[in-house]
């Protein structure tokens, strides 16, 4: 129970004045002015306390005993039968000749204020490959280029705008089962430049000993294209894509620059896009060889590839 931050009495308080005056043989009056509440408030929980009743001394509900113009259990099955149709509250108010307050107030009684309740809930699956290579995620972010300090610095939203600046595309790799991660600042998000890098991912991951099966994208132009198809032939590599409106599919990727955003990108304030670009590479190393990662068991990216691969780390 939630007792008024201003209550004289809690039920502890209660169960005390009543003691005294059960057993001490204080007067109603001296217990009222001992507690600091009036007689009337002493009767009351007296008379509850001689009532009897493991919760006598705790407030009884507000709510009223009866409500003669309560909405009626068939009224509340037919809005509930409608909303299962998929209608709309105001929808459902004019088809059942209701106040549209009245209707929202009981969708969001059942558990169905909102439309999206009805859609079952998909169930989380999540994965890991067994080896390193065996799936690398791509995917691109797109970020806004500036000139000049933002509001990051300024702290006034008004000034620091970089209009018609253009913009940073943020192409990054991770590898499914050790997160070791590979990023570049690129120009564009066409077949150009995404193919390049991916080239150069697969490149550098064969340096640190990982050869790549599997590749995981969504279904963007430049990765459906005829250079990324080709690409892919060259490297031994079979293309994996997300389903349609599902980025959750390609979760590592997405995950992974959900924090590269947070401790890179706004981390901390930059005088301009080009300084933002040139910590990508420092953060990255950082985030492989010293973030640990709860997901690996509290090992950094570089410990679980080795540790996978047999190496000394």
């Amino acid at each position: 129970m939630n007792v008024h931050e201003n209550a004289r009495l809690t039920p502890v308080g209660r169960a005390l004045m009543v003691d005294r005056i059960e057993r001490g043989g204080w007067s109603m009056a001296k217990a009222a002015e001992a507690f600091g509440v009036s007689r009337r408030t002493v009767g009351k929980w007296l008379d509850r306390h001689r009532q009897g009743g493991a919760r006598r001394f705790h407030d009884r509900s507000s709510a009223p005993r009866r409500c003669p113009s309560k909405t009626s259990a068939e009224i509340v099955e037919q809005i509930q039968l409608l909303r299962r149709r998929r209608m709309t509250g105001p929808a459902i108010a004019r088809a059942l000749d209701m106040a549209r307050s009245t209707v929202g107030l009981i969708l969001r009684r059942l558990g169905l204020g909102k439309l999206s309740a009805l859609d079952p809930k998909i169930p989380v699956v999540r994965y890991e490959r067994g080896a390193p290579g065996e799936m690398i995620h791509l995917d691109i972010k797109k970020l806004g280029r500036f000139h000049v300090e933002g509001h990051r610095i300024t702290n006034d939203r008004r000034l620091g705008r970089s209009r018609k600046a253009g913009w940073d595309f943020l192409h990054v790799c991770v590898d499914d089962a050790s997160r070791l991660a590979y990023t570049e600042i690129l120009p564009s998000e066409g077949q150009q430049d995404t193919t390049a890098f991916l080239e150069r991912a697969v490149a550098w991951l064969l340096r640190h000993g990982v050869t790549v099966q599997r590749v995981m994208t969504d279904n963007g132009s430049a990765y459906r294209s005829k250079l990324f198809a080709k690409a892919l032939l060259a490297a031994g590599a079979r293309h994996v894509r997300t389903r349609p409106y599902t980025p959750r599919t390609n979760g590592k990727a997405e995950r992974f620059i959900q924090t590269s955003l947070r401790e890179w990108a706004y981390g901390r304030a930059y005088t301009c896009s080009e300084e933002r670009a040139r910590a990508i590479g420092p953060w990255t190393d950082s985030y492989n060889r010293e973030r640990p990662h709860s997901a690996i068991q509290g090992l950094t990216p570089w410990q679980r590839v080795n540790n996978l691969l047999g190496n000394d780390t």
